[in-house]
């Protein structure tokens, strides 16, 4: 087994309905998760204010 070089730390609340806020470990400010577009179609919800999914943050990562 290969030596572990990072371990992610993060801290996610639920803020209401579909919205999360994260806190990661060693950067400043708040990271919000909801929903948008097709997703809150697809969800039913209409949340009070749109944000990225969590879908989205993978995504952008993985194509980076």
């Amino acid at each position: 087994m290969g030596e572990i070089v990072h371990t992610t730390r993060s801290h996610i609340v639920r803020e209401s309905g579909p919205t999360r806020k994260a806190v990661i470990e060693g950067f400043d400010g708040v990271i919000h998760y909801g929903v948008h577009g097709g997703i809150k179609k697809f969800y039913k919800v209409e949340p009070k204010e749109e944000y990225p999914a969590t879908l989205d943050h993978m995504v952008s990562a993985i194509a980076a």
